[in-house]
């Protein structure tokens, strides 16, 4: 097998003229840059439309894709915008920071602009488009048309007859919102166009790209509105049980995700036949496909509905290693990375062998003083030929900060572990990629901040707050040449060099 490297960096962290990273020219550019420095993946985080906190991993749809990354500069070539118009929009000032709210206010009218100005109902490929993704664009389309009517509420607190999908609600919707519903049928349509042309530059560079999936959906989707069924759900479409994580070293009162928790017997009955159409179009977007949360399919949190905490949680038994068996026997192989990360038993890791996928090492892991028993796994010395080596996730503090944060008895185990008691701290991070990059590992990826060595004020997120998180980005001049050769170098160093 192949030794590979990649980075992970956000597409809302790509440097941009208009607020956030999209599929503008700085993504074509960086696949360039990643093509120079030796680096055979770009990893991203889920591209899904985000609602409330903003958070990639609380999608008002599992399928759609995000409308932020629609590149407006490619708008103003298509002649639907023009340049002073972008330029006249406020998308906040800090060039290194995302202001959501400012990108909201500021993004939708002028893509609703390029709209009324496309003539897309006139676009073949358009309707191509529309026609090949009816299965899930329809209710999408609907669903976020709907949702603007009531001013963005949740649909749990819709009109009852639309809530429910009583037939001659969603027929009258369907006729009162025709052209609200072809706007968010043009946004998807715009959005996979660029993403797919963007995706076809990397892999004709060598590039790849690793994709994220959460496991679970958001309770305010058009996934949990249009298919109650999936769900844990009651007759009115309430949540009986939602999910979570249990106390831990971490929180004392667990994490309480509200996501809605799936009814497994109905979804085997299908021959699981909603997830096989969610992994085959994640296959159509990404190289490989990340699942976030794996061990929830082995066994999963229960937390009772209306809870404040996740104190009263308990374990249910998930499809475990069934699902996956189904996967290849219906889709075929495909490379998959499972996040194997988190309290992890030994039916988990028997699940993550018997799949044959990659599970995930955190370098920050493995110095943890409270938790010497799972820590061990995470020292490179035990990784596996079969595993993806990193030295934080997106979930994680910076390398920097991370050392900066810990112990200082942690500290000194960190660096009687690396043989190096003088290297200054703010030079450190450099020995630690270089740790986890010489490991056995057949692919490491490292986050864009720790090749940086950036502190955690650019850290993407901190489980369990809000307002703080998915904002960093890259500015215009940070991607240096001497950065890519450092990266270059290391990556050639320790055989990791992209082979096309």
């Amino acid at each position: 097998m192949n030794r590979t490297a990649g980075i992970l960096l956000p597409v809302t962290s790509l440097p941009s003229r208009y607020g956030i990273g999209c599929f503008s020219r700085s993504a074509y550019d960086f696949v360039d840059w990643l093509k120079e420095a030796g680096q055979t993946y770009w990893q991203i985080l889920p591209l899904g439309p985000t609602s409330y906190g903003d958070s990639p991993y609380q999608s008002f749809s599992t399928f759609a894709g995000n409308p932020y990354f629609i590149s407006l500069e490619e708008l103003v070539e298509e002649g639907v915008l023009t340049e002073a118009e972008c330029e006249s929009a406020d998308f906040g000032k800090i060039t290194d920071d995302i202001d959501y709210e400012k990108i909201y206010k500021s993004r939708y009218p002028l893509l609703h602009k390029a709209y009324e100005r496309s003539h897309i109902s006139e676009d073949p490929d358009y309707a191509h488009f529309v026609e090949e993704n009816r299965w899930w664009l329809a209710d999408y389309a609907l669903f976020m048309a709907v949702k603007d009517r009531f001013g963005g509420v949740p649909w749990t607190e819709w009109a009852e007859d639309i809530r429910l999908r009583w037939e001659n609600a969603m027929d009258y919707y369907r006729r009162e919102l025709y052209y609200e519903i072809e706007f968010q049928q043009y946004l998807q349509y715009k959005f996979f166009s660029q993403w797919k042309k963007l995706k076809a530059y990397a892999n004709e560079n060598g590039v790849q790209i690793i994709g994220d999936i959460p496991i679970y959906v958001a309770m305010d989707s058009a996934d949990t509105w249009a298919h109650p069924e999936l769900f844990q759900l009651d007759e009115k479409n309430v949540p009986t049980a939602v999910a979570g994580c249990p106390p831990d070293g971490f929180s004392a009162t667990g994490q309480l995700w509200g996501n809605p928790l799936y009814r497994w017997d109905y979804h085997k009955s299908t021959g699981y036949d909603w997830w096989m159409s969610r992994m085959w179009y994640s296959f159509q977007l990404y190289d490989v496909v990340r699942i976030d949360h794996f061990r929830g399919f082995d066994e999963y949190f229960s937390i009772p509905y209306g809870a404040e905490t996740a104190v009263d949680g308990h374990w249910e038994k998930g499809p475990g290693i069934d699902l996956f068996r189904c996967m290849e026997e219906r889709l075929g192989w495909h490379q998959v990375i499972a996040e194997d990360l988190g309290y992890v038993t030994d039916s988990v890791r028997e699940m993550v062998l018997e799949s044959g996928f990659p599970g995930m090492k955190v370098l920050e892991f493995a110095f943890d003083s409270r938790d010497s028993g799972s820590a061990r796994d995470y020292f490179p010395h035990n990784y596996v030929e079969n595993s993806v080596a990193y030295t934080g996730t997106h979930d994680n503090e910076t390398i920097a900060g991370w050392f900066k944060s810990i112990t200082k008895e942690e500290r000194q185990m960190a660096r009687d572990y690396l043989c190096d008691q003088h290297t200054p701290e703010e030079e450190l991070y450099k020995s630690f990629i270089a740790l986890v990059m010489r490991s056995c590992s057949t692919m490491c990826i490292i986050p864009m901040q720790d090749y940086m060595g950036l502190d955690n004020r650019c850290r993407m997120n901190q489980p369990s707050t809000l307002g703080k998180n998915w904002k960093w980005r890259l500015t215009e001049g940070d991607l240096t040449e001497e950065l890519k050769e450092e990266i270059l170098a290391v990556t050639k160093r320790y055989g990791r060099m992209n082979q096309e």
